[in-house]
């Protein structure tokens, strides 16, 4: 069985959106995540509207015509955003830091997997597809602190955390990717 990594700039991966769909659900809708199929039902919505965002990229792993894996991004604008967690990610790393190392960065809003795909070594090769072209090596994600499983995962592919939230474990960290330039700026945790 041979997985085929797609990388999509265009309307094209909207075609895909029942199987992202899919995807999502058994991602997201499933510990540690516990989303409700009706966050799925919104990914779904969102996605005519997030293909249209400068920079748009996805990566599609499609095994035996079945897509079992994604990854979507895009560049942050400028100003930075305000919506969905883009506060919390504004109020960890200050003004000056936001906008010098978030702001037009390659931003990854989704990785996914099915569950039997797990462990394979797919979500590394979605996140680097997806990453390939970022603008200077820049890139950046955010995910639940109380993912601990998604925090090692991307400290494993090279990625550096520049967040460190309440010792309470609570909320958001944002990771540099492997390339982006601001990494070795990073405040080292307490």
């Amino acid at each position: 069985m041979t997985t085929d990594i797609r990388v999509h700039t265009d309307a094209e991966f909207i075609a895909h959106t029942d199987a992202l769909r899919s995807v999502y659900v058994e991602a997201f809708c499933a510990p540690p995540w516990n989303e409700d199929e009706e966050r799925a039902t919104e990914f779904a919505a969102r996605l005519p509207a997030d293909v249209e965002r400068s920079g748009f990229t996805a990566a599609t792993a499609v095994r035996d015509g079945e897509v079992i894996g994604f990854a979507t991004a895009w560049t942050t604008p400028t100003p930075f955003p305000t919506d969905r967690c883009h506060p919390q990610v504004a109020a960890g790393l200050g003004p000056a830091h936001t906008a010098d190392w978030l702001c037009g960065a390659l931003e990854i809003d989704e990785l996914a997997v099915r569950t039997a795909a797990r462990g394979t070594g797919l979500a590394g090769d979605l996140l680097q597809a997806v990453t390939a072209h970022a603008p200077e090596g820049r890139a950046w994600l955010l995910t639940s602190v109380q993912n601990s499983r998604a925090m090692a995962f991307y400290r494993r592919q090279g990625w550096t955390q520049v967040t460190h939230p309440s010792p309470d474990g609570k909320g958001i960290v944002v990771f540099l990717g492997p390339r982006h330039p601001a990494r070795s700026l990073a405040p080292l945790p307490l």
